[in-house]
């Protein structure tokens, strides 16, 4: 450290006026304070005595008066401390100038404040015109601030990123670099510059463009370059800042230079502010097209007064058009749906446009290759101050799979069902071919044993008469139970009679008084849909037999240009219907599952003492034509 600090002293001597002993810009605090910044604050004391030495070793080797040295060594340290200290507190860490805030905040405390304070300790070393060597001293560090100490931690922080660059990038930096030295000499070390000073002017497209392509390490470095050519053609007597005195022709030097490089920096620090935010913005969106992909979502954005539409790279893979072409207009989406989605796709938006209500839809679709695809369509309209749309986004997600899924779980609930009917079949056969006529045999011979023997007590009359009436009762439980697992009468009377015939024969069974009604029931209903109605009022009833504890039930049966309702009401206990979803029983499992093979719909109606209303809800459309559950 101290050896580098030494070579930075001699680097500076070569830049001093003489006789004056005045130098426009001194490096070497700069390049100690950097080197603060960038290490650990308990290798502070030890790296700062150790450069403090080195410029107290070449002020000796200079032949400077010891009170001069004084003055400098507390100039030195009070500025590069002042520097230091307030750079690492208000950055936590190495200042970046990526913004403008950044760039304020660090000409505050770096190229104001250190050089201010330690400017009233330095002009006091060797000249008797305090004021006039103060602004010189405190220009000098200003400007070592403002271009060295940004090079510097440019360098330090972009040295691993610079060994990626491609070769073209150190051509341009060169090219750049010495085109910059090139016009420098001329503007400020050649009798040129003297003759024309408007070949300054010639400099500035060469910041612009190290400004907009290497930020502000490379105009930092570009201002070291320049002010290295001017202060050398200063010396020589050469350039625009030759004149009667050298003390005022090196403060117009120092101006120059300071005025010339802030603007320039700070415009660095805008162009780097935004390329940050470009960066965040293109990282954000990389992170939203991985997370849209994942998760299968695209998004869009609709204007409609344009009919201009947005889509995201998703949507792109999704519908397998080209990601290189616009995304097509509202009127173009057309291709990418069946009819039917199509008409539904359009009256929501139109609906969403004129009431201002979100839509989610599920739309069958089909990519331009002709694979089918199932989407959950959604979307809103955005508005403005007055409440009119402005335009509609929304997200459109990949459900194939769930769909093909639950496609796969209605085939087999499907054919479960069919074999669970084809097995009560079965079953009511066998009780009604086998059981029944076995009881009716066993019925027949009591009443044949009843009168083959005329002399029997009245006691075992009685138990005779017993035992055929119990015979008699299990021969019509047998008869139905086998009614109820396979209403034969259903194929043949229809809905409308089978079900007045069950609540009919219910209500003797229960002692439970059900009245049915029924109203424009079309004769020819769907055999799938006629037995799924007919279950869930068997499961119903049931249940009201089971837990309502009412005495009295209706059964409600009617048929509406869009659908066919069924309702089963009861005055009973009634439920929680909350806690009965979270708790599920079979019979209404039983009944939603039906429903969901024909394209019904179930509700659940209840509270606790004000009975419970189930109601179905078969569409018109469904029965017309039926859904087959036995595929």
């Amino acid at each position: 450290m101290a050896a580098l600090c030494y070579v930075a002293g001699r680097l500076g001597g070569m830049l001093i006026v003489h006789p004056q002993m005045v130098s426009p810009l001194w490096l070497g605090n700069v390049l100690l304070a950097s080197v603060l910044v960038l290490v650990r604050r308990r290798l502070w004391p030890v790296l700062l005595l150790a450069g403090l030495a080195g410029f107290v070793l070449y002020d000796l080797q200079g032949g400077a008066p010891t009170r001069a040295i004084v003055w400098l060594f507390l100039s030195n340290a009070v500025e590069i401390l002042t520097a230091a200290w307030c750079l690492r507190v208000a950055f936590n860490g190495p200042p970046r100038l990526n913004s403008v805030k950044a760039f304020a905040k660090y000409s505050f405390y770096a190229v104001f404040l250190a050089p201010f304070v330690g400017a009233f300790f330095g002009a006091l070393s060797n000249s008797p015109n305090y004021w006039a060597t103060w602004k010189v001293a405190f220009f000098s560090e200003a400007l070592g601030f403002l271009t060295l100490m940004p090079a510097a931690l440019g360098w330090a922080r972009e040295i691993p990123a610079w060994a990626k660059k491609p070769f073209a990038h150190y051509l341009e930096a060169a090219a750049l670099l010495v085109a910059l030295i090139v016009l420098g000499q001329l503007a400020f070390a050649s009798p040129l510059g003297s003759t024309f000073p408007t070949l300054l002017y010639s400099l500035v497209p060469l910041l612009i463009w190290c400004t907009l392509r290497f930020g502000s390490t490379g105009v930092s470095t570009s201002m070291i370059a320049i002010a290295f050519v001017s202060i050398w053609g200063a010396i020589h007597g050469r350039g625009p800042f030759t004149g009667p005195g050298p003390i005022i022709n090196i403060l117009s030097l120092q101006l120059f230079l300071f005025f010339t490089a802030a603007p320039f920096m700070a415009l660095a620090a805008l162009v780097e502010e935004r390329n940050d935010a470009e960066q965040a913005l293109r990282q954000r969106d990389t992170e939203l097209n991985e997370a849209q992909r994942l998760a299968q979502t695209g998004s869009w954005r609709w204007e409609p007064r344009s009919d201009a539409m947005v889509w995201s790279a998703e949507l792109y893979r999704m519908s397998g058009y080209d990601p290189g072409l616009p995304a097509p207009s509202f009127r173009d989406h057309e291709q990418f749906f069946t009819p039917e989605s199509w008409d539904r796709l359009k009256q929501s938006v139109e609906k969403a446009l004129g009431t201002k209500i979100p839509y989610e839809l599920d739309l069958e679709a089909k990519r331009l290759d002709g694979t089918r695809l199932w989407l959950t369509s959604r979307g809103e309209a955005v508005l403005d101050a007055s409440g009119r749309p402005i335009y509609l986004r929304g997200t459109t997600q990949d459900i194939t799979d769930r769909k093909l899924t639950e496609e796969a779980l209605l085939a087999m609930s499907g054919r479960l069902i069919t074999a669970q009917e084809e097995e009560r079949t079965r079953i009511a056969r066998e009780l009604h071919d086998d059981l029944s006529q076995r009881m009716a045999v066993l019925q027949i011979g009591l009443e044949q044993f009843k009168r083959g023997i005329p002399e029997i007590s009245s006691q075992s009359q009685q138990q005779l008469l017993t035992i055929a009436q119990m015979a008699s009762e299990v021969s019509s439980d047998i008869h139905s139970m086998s009614y109820q697992l396979h209403p034969a009468r259903l194929e043949l009377l229809g809905l409308v009679a089978s079900l007045k015939g069950f609540c009919s024969e219910f209500s003797a069974q229960h002692k439970i008084d059900v009245q049915f009604l029924h109203s424009d029931i079309p004769g020819q209903i769907p055999k799938d849909i006629t037995l799924c109605l007919y279950r869930i009022t068997q499961e119903a009833l049931q249940n009201v037999a089971k837990h309502s504890e009412a005495t009295e039930a209706e059964v409600e049966l009617m048929s509406h240009s869009a659908e066919i309702e069924l309702c089963i009401s009861d005055p009973g206990r009634g439920f929680e219907v909350e806690s009965a979803k979270r708790a599920a029983g079979l019979g209404l499992i039983s009944m939603r599952e039906r429903l969901r093979l024909v394209g019904g719909h179930l509700s659940v109606e209840s509270e606790p003492s004000h009975g419970t209303r189930i109601r179905v809800r078969v569409p018109q459309a469904v029965i017309s034509a039926p859904v087959d559950i036995t595929t």
